[in-house]
């Protein structure tokens, strides 16, 4: 494609270059047909309530009439949705999408009946359907999870209770959301080109990659002092987030919200541990960037809004698809041939929609669900950055794919901490494959600084939002009211303790934990963290070809949900409960941050 022609309409689009929905339904009308039919079945999953107790054979057939119903459920809602993202203009699929959601959601409700209703059984029940009953056994440690819950589970009344509660805990981020999003206004600010230009939250991160500093100057004040604004009402709102939390996790009897988070996928707390330890313990070696930092762009004081523009310039060659394809199959070599094998079946299947057309939705993305092969939505334009979204996305794709081929259906689905695993590893094996094959320094440069960013954005900003987060929880569950100036105080020092003394903290910069939706969503972020340190871990074994290191690589792959996360990590030979995978991750920045002062050594 040529980046300078104006954006296509969609059926100009080669075919070949355009994912191929129709492997699911070939047009609406089948589409239709299979909506139709699984309304009945929702419908009939009723008719089960009451009924689980009555013996192996009646469980058993409810789980196969709702995986039944599962299946076909999901697949009626990723092609609608994929097909409204073709080009979000078109009515009809937007129309689908919609249908699909309510459909969704009576299933929700048909089914509601099966959590409380298994738990109100005695595991000897539980033990003897599975052994009477050989098509339950695989479905053993789905049982183990759920019967885990009971302990945390209330009277009837109880969960009534909570479950109405519930609508009211999403107020406060509900609330948020249409602050930031609808109410709160920005102002306007002098582009590059001396023009006047709106300032929005999507055109902040633009601004601030901006070689004009008084852009990103002003960028920054116009943010930041807009919430700084705002800090009470936000305030407000965190808090009573914070309190919601700490309400739940005391009702269902936990230590506290911390490990009510933390229960659902059995994770310890030495892991939430290990993630703010390390970003402490190596917070000079952020130091150290901020310092490099400052040197390369000759600056005589360095503030958070010199943290985004780039300190090398982008490689201006323009790259094809096809070209794309080739490097990254390159790359991931050492993955093995089956890996690469599949990448290509990938590719040539036309699991990908490649490049960008009128109406189409922006960004990238990988989906599917059991019973479809993988889709990867692209807004390819032959940049670099382009190729390491390739292969981010065909990672996440390749995973499901791994997963769905060697699991059932109860277990084809990975949690969500290991969600960015298999991504992250291969841009790591692209970034590592790049470096060793970079002849020119400026290309060299700007993968280093790509890889400077990865490790700043998805390790230790991270970090410190758990950190942040477990403070105020803590300080708000021993009774402390979580008021701005406390809030803001915090922030402050959590920012020094991770950027050092090189970084002026800013008034406005004080205020930043206001923007920040992911904190209502508590105990989230560290997974983010973990994800890097598992993916570099794999990454660096399968490059210095440890014993059986794309083995396990690829039984990690294959494994799905059938185990606990972290179990899953630790046959595949990272242990996320030790230091040792966080240590690994750390030495490999301090070597690469080592080779950037020394490729910018001119310079500083």
């Amino acid at each position: 494609m040529n980046r300078n022609n104006e954006v296509p309409e969609r059926n100009s689009i080669p075919e070949e270059s355009k994912w191929n929905l129709e492997a699911i339904y070939k047009n609406f009308d089948e589409w239709q047909d299979a909506f139709n039919i699984t309304k009945d079945k929702i419908e009939a999953l009723k008719n089960y309530s009451g009924k689980l107790g009555e013996g192996s054979a009646e469980l058993l057939a409810f789980i196969k009439d709702d995986e039944a119903v599962s299946l076909e459920l999901n697949k009626l809602y990723v092609y609608a949705n994929m097909k409204s993202h073709e080009d979000l203009r078109e009515s009809k699929p937007m129309e689908l999408a919609g249908l699909a959601e309510n459909l969704l959601v009576k299933y929700f409700a048909a089914v509601s009946f099966f959590e409380p209703e298994l738990l109100s059984l005695s595991d000897d029940y539980i033990n003897s359907c599975i052994k009477n009953e050989d098509n339950l056994t695989q479905y053993k440690f789905f049982f183990i999870k759920l019967l885990r819950k009971r302990e945390h589970i209330l009277s009837s009344e109880m969960e009534k209770f909570l479950a109405e509660a519930g609508d009211l805990s999403s107020t406060p981020e509900n609330a948020f959301t249409l602050l930031t999003d609808a109410d709160m206004k920005f102002p306007d600010i002098i582009d590059e080109n001396g023009n006047k230009s709106e300032l929005t939250e999507e055109r902040w991160y633009r601004f601030s990659r901006s070689k004009n500093r008084e852009v990103r100057k002003n960028a920054f004040i116009g943010i930041y002092g807009t919430y700084e604004k705002f800090k009470n009402s936000i305030g407000a709102l965190y808090y009573g987030s914070v309190k919601g939390d700490a309400f739940f996790s005391k009702a269902r009897k936990y230590k506290n919200s911390l490990e009510s988070a933390l229960f659902f996928e059995n994770v310890p707390e030495s892991v939430y541990d290990n993630v703010t330890g390390t970003a402490k313990k190596y917070s000079y070696l952020m130091h150290r960037l901020v310092n490099l930092r400052k040197k390369v762009l000759g600056l005589d004081e360095f503030h958070f809004y010199d943290l985004n523009v780039p300190i090398s310039n982008a490689p201006e060659v323009e790259i094809k698809f096809d070209d794309a394809v080739e490097l990254a199959l390159k790359a991931l070599a050492p993955l093995g041939e089956d890996y690469i094998k599949n990448f290509k079946k990938g590719v040539s299947s036309r699991w990908i929609d490649v490049y960008e057309n009128k109406g189409k939705r922006k960004g990238a993305y990988s989906w599917g669900a059991y019973g479809t092969h993988p889709y990867v939505l692209l807004n390819y334009d032959g940049t670099l950055h382009d190729v390491f979204t390739l292969v981010h996305e065909m990672g996440h794709s390749l995973h499901s794919f791994y997963s769905r081929e060697n699991q059932p259906q109860v277990y084809a689905d990975y949690t969500i901490l290991l969600a960015e695993v298999a991504s992250t590893t291969n841009e790591a094996l692209l970034l590592e494959y790049l470096l060793k094959n970079a002849t020119d320094n400026e290309n060299k440069k700007w993968l280093l600084n790509y890889y400077y960013d990865m490790v700043r954005t998805t390790f230790f900003r991270q970090a410190m939002f758990a950190d942040f987060e477990r403070q105020t929880h803590e300080y708000a569950e021993s009774g402390n009211v979580l008021t701005p100036d406390w809030l803001n105080e915090l922030w402050e020092k959590l920012n020094s303790q991770c950027y050092g003394p090189e970084m002026k903290i800013d008034p406005e910069l004080r205020v930043e934990w206001a923007r920040i939706p992911h904190f209502y969503s508590a105990f989230y972020v560290y997974k983010y963290s973990t994800g890097f340190t598992a993916a570099n871990a794999f990454a660096s074994a399968i490059l210095s070809h440890e014993d059986e290191a794309v083995e396990h690589y690829l039984q990690f792959l294959k494994s799905g949900g059938s185990d606990y996360s972290l179990n899953i990590l630790r046959r595949a030979g990272v242990d996320l409960t030790s230091s040792e995978p966080f240590e690994r991750t750390m030495k490999f920045f301090e070597e690469r941050l080592n080779e950037g002062f020394r490729e910018w050594e001119a310079e500083i």
